[in-house]
């Protein structure tokens, strides 16, 4: 399995039993609240199926200078196409069960007791269809389209007269310096900022940020919306910390619509424990 485009067997047996216009007898499946699959289903889409993408990946060793500020480019790498890897899987089920778009997809890491340096990256969500088979909703060179989005959000989304396109990231793992001695002593009693862990964290924020706003570029949105920041440490030891932002590149339907003539967003409440 070395790309997007292979499905294991079994994956694929799972997907011929799916409701679709092909099999009315089959059955759809979700991760769909019963909020979510009405307003799902009320924005004009009918769920298929839950789509799954999976990735083992092992991460190389990079070690950053003791005293420098510094991304370390290679494990940043890794991140980002391990990710990658995992969501063009899950895409591909899409695509292969006739979805037009994935909604609701979680991104998870998960560390493995195997290797302190193997990492298992998973994408999930769920396939839905335009009830009425219309294509004008697929995302970027005729692909399924992808978003994080709850079927609450992605009904209002669709309600003002935008659509997501896809799901866009950028990460960054960074090594921050390290005190010297003198400097650790010289601050020990005194309220003072540490500078260069400030800029060091600034830094590497805003790298991820930058990335994630190139690809909605490259996507041709308009923006990005639900954007969600994580700060983590797979396991790399300190002063090395991931920044990976992530959120739902989306735009017009159509012609944009005027602000005033947008619906109000309804609230809804959950009332489970």
């Amino acid at each position: 399995m070395s790309d997007g485009d292979n499905i294991p067997q079994h994956a694929l047996e799972r997907l011929k039993g799916l409701r679709s216009a092909g099999n009315p007898d089959g059955v759809f499946t979700s991760d769909f609240s019963v909020n979510e699959f009405l307003l799902v289903r009320k924005a004009g889409f009918e769920p298929i199926g839950l789509c799954v993408g999976s990735c083992i990946y092992h991460l190389g060793v990079q070690y950053g200078r003791w005293t420098k500020n510094e991304e370390l480019t290679t494990i940043s790498q890794a991140m980002y196409h391990a990710r990658e890897l995992a969501m063009s899987r899950m895409r591909s089920e899409a695509a292969d069960m006739g979805a037009d778009g994935i909604v609701g997809v979680r991104l998870e890491v998960k560390r493995l007791e195997w290797d302190e340096h193997v990492l298992e990256f998973v994408a999930i969500g769920t396939g839905v269809v335009h009830a009425q088979g219309h294509q004008g909703f697929k995302g970027v060179n005729g692909q399924p389209f992808t978003s994080d989005l709850s079927g609450q959000d992605f009904w209002t989304l669709l309600h003002a007269g935008y659509r997501p396109l896809e799901m866009v990231m950028g990460s960054c793992v960074y090594h921050v310096a390290h005190r010297g001695i003198f400097s650790a002593m010289a601050n020990s009693m005194r309220n003072v900022e540490l500078t260069n862990f400030s800029q060091a964290l600034y830094d590497a924020r805003e790298i991820a940020m930058e990335r994630m706003q190139d690809e909605a570029h490259r996507a041709g949105a308009e923006g990005v919306v639900g954007v969600d920041l994580h700060e983590g440490n797979h396991g790399w030891g300190s002063h090395v910390i991931e920044f990976f932002a992530i959120g739902t590149a989306v735009k017009p339907i159509g012609t944009e619509i005027d602000p005033a003539t947008i619906p109000d967003p309804q609230l809804v409440l959950s009332v489970n424990t």
